[in-house]
């Protein structure tokens, strides 16, 4: 599984970073509507709720935003339906890019998804047009500020657990797992108290595409830096080999 630390470390940093600007609140928001909606809003009894929640106080969501998320979307308050949605498509030089996006207007997501691309003049293409070249795994990240065992003891726990990998970085852990896995691999972590920023289904590309001219590069930039910016875009994956 060689290669897929990089992936795991970027998207855990531009986690961060965009709690920084505020957007994960409102994609952590979301979220949580959806857990609530799915399994109820007791996170005892519901786990895709309780690692939303772990994943909201990682990112220093406060309580009370969260409790009144839990009760807004547990309520006949008739909120927001959201819809998760998948685009595919081209960025310049033949990068693949996944966008997974949340949305409760698709014409709306359709359209900005659509104009990061043109504007980094790359093209939107149809389901499963790269789709192909990425494979399904769940993917676990633990922040080593987080954790205070070994990575010893957390491999027994994995492993023993069902998981194919575990790297080792210098701020985080990442553990890789077939997506069927992915429940019994999250609950015997949770069962051993390990805090986890991330655990969920993600596409990890088989190859990746390096790319050098100048303004290729501005214009991927400039595609992937619009979609940071859409609250809509929950997150996306390419397969560019950044420099």
């Amino acid at each position: 599984m060689s290669g897929h630390s990089k992936f795991a470390n970027i998207r855990a940093k531009k986690e961060k970073n965009d709690a920084a600007k505020g957007k994960i609140y409102t994609i952590i928001g979301r979220e949580i509507a959806i857990a609530v909606r799915e399994g109820g809003p007791d996170p005892n009894n519901n786990f895709k709720l309780k690692y939303v929640i772990q994943k909201a106080k990682a990112n220093n969501m406060p309580n009370d935003t969260i409790e009144r998320g839990i009760k807004k979307a547990a309520g006949a308050d008739g909120g927001a339906e959201y819809q998760q949605l998948r685009y595919e498509g081209y960025g310049v030089g033949g990068v693949a890019i996944i966008v997974d996006t949340l949305t409760d207007n698709k014409n709306r997501t359709a359209a900005n998804v659509k104009s990061a691309f043109t504007k980094g003049q790359g093209s939107l293409g149809t389901p499963n047009s790269v789709a192909f070249m990425f494979e399904n795994k769940a993917q676990i990240i633990i922040d080593r500020e987080e954790y205070e065992g070994s990575g010893d003891d957390l491999m027994e726990i994995a492993l023993e657990a069902g998981a194919e990998d575990i790297k080792e970085e210098e701020d985080s852990f990442e553990i890789i797992a077939a997506p069927e896995d992915l429940d019994a691999v999250r609950e015997a972590l949770d069962a051993a108290n390990v805090p986890m920023t991330q655990a969920e289904v993600v596409m990890i590309p088989m190859n990746t595409v390096s790319v050098t001219d100048e303004q290729m590069v501005k214009n991927l930039r400039r595609t992937l830096d619009l979609l940071d910016e859409d609250d809509d875009v929950q997150t996306y994956y390419t397969n560019w080999e950044e420099e």
